[in-house]
């Protein structure tokens, strides 16, 4: 039984004057609305737009995504962190040519079976491109129905996802499945917004539990804590003969795939490494200068980075470690905070 049999036709009769144009919408292509669901997972539209361009014209369909090379897609990808998500979908891509003869599946189950496609992105895929009737809920979608409906469960507990899930399953237009959740998660973007939502034009003015009780600041409700790891980086950039040394990182940690310069790791704050330590590194016995140290925040980490300048000096070259002309630098995909902050520093533009 539908909860509110008239939600449908409210939410898509705002949605068909309120939809920002975007240039993924109205796409039809299970391949790019793919690319844009996945991008949009972690990055503000604003700056999706411009890396989902990028990333359509240097990878127009499945198939030029599958024969590029992890590294083409890191380094098409760089700057928009969260890494994983590029590593996936390249993956999935291969997993399309092998296992579905290079076609998209058509089904929410076998969309599923997709490296990094979960409950959410599976039905965005589904309704938008194939018109399934699966509910996508973000947590766009998670704000609307907790404010409207009055959901004061813990939205960090996933029976309550799984409680929201349904009722937008019973919510759904059948006939429009993506229009629906596309209409859901852009009254979450634009309009019932997490601070300061436009409550005066809303069409649910009239049945929004939250704005009835004044709890919209409230809600969604989410009582468990993140937490937050410090670590504390400090990079060695050696220079000779208009070369320097970089490696790949390989660990199952952040940026993994990525380039960096040697790394050293401390457990605490260390404001002036022990030359042993150094030394024990395999950083050798050069003379590093100091340049500046940043800190630099991720969802579940903050990075308390050091950065250290050797000039005309190379410690022997370990296992893993590249010998590169500064000229080449560009061609590798480094983490942001080693692109942006030093190779434009300290190496020119």
């Amino acid at each position: 039984m539908k909860t509110n049999p008239y939600f449908s036709k409210i939410l898509l009769d705002w949605f068909e004057v309120n939809q920002r144009i975007l240039p993924w919408r109205g796409e039809t292509d299970p391949y790019k609305i793919w690319i844009s669901e996945i991008i949009l997972q972690q990055t503000r539209v604003n700056q999706g737009w411009e890396y989902y361009l990028k990333f359509i014209e240097r990878f127009p369909d499945v198939k030029s995504l599958a024969e590029a090379t992890l590294q083409e897609v890191l380094h098409v990808w760089q700057g928009l962190g969260y890494y994983s998500r590029a590593r996936n979908i390249h993956t999935a891509a291969q997993q399309i040519m092998q296992d579905f003869q290079g076609i998209f599946p058509n089904n929410y189950l076998d969309i599923k079976k997709l490296k990094g496609i979960g409950d959410y992105t599976a039905a965005a895929i589904g309704s938008i491109a194939f018109n399934l009737p699966h509910s996508a809920v973000d947590g766009n979608v998670l704000r609307v129905m907790t404010r409207i409906f009055g959901i004061y469960d813990d939205i960090g507990q996933p029976k309550t996802i799984q409680k929201i899930t349904k009722m937008c399953n019973n919510l759904i237009d059948t006939e429009h499945p993506g229009n629906f959740n596309q209409a859901l998660m852009e009254f979450g973007a634009i309009q019932c917004t997490p601070k300061k939502p436009k409550c005066e034009t809303c069409p649910f003015v009239n049945q929004c539990i939250a704005l009835k009780d004044e709890t919209a600041h409230l809600l969604p409700l989410k009582i468990s804590k993140i937490s937050i790891k410090n670590r504390y980086f400090h990079y060695f950039i050696f220079l000779k003969d208009n070369k320097t040394i970089i490696e790949q990182r390989m660990e199952n940690d952040i940026w993994k795939n990525l380039y960096q310069f040697p790394l050293i790791e401390t457990e605490t704050v260390c404001e002036k490494l022990p030359q042993k330590t150094i030394s024990d590194a395999g950083l050798g016995d050069g003379k590093p200068v100091f340049l500046k140290k940043i800190k630099h925040i991720l969802t579940h980490q903050h990075l308390l980075i050091r950065f250290y300048l050797v000039h005309n000096y190379f410690p022997k070259i370990k296992a893993g470690w590249h010998e590169t002309p500064i000229a080449d630098l560009e061609k590798f995909p480094f983490p942001v905070v080693l692109g942006k902050v030093i190779l434009n520093s300290y190496f020119g533009d």
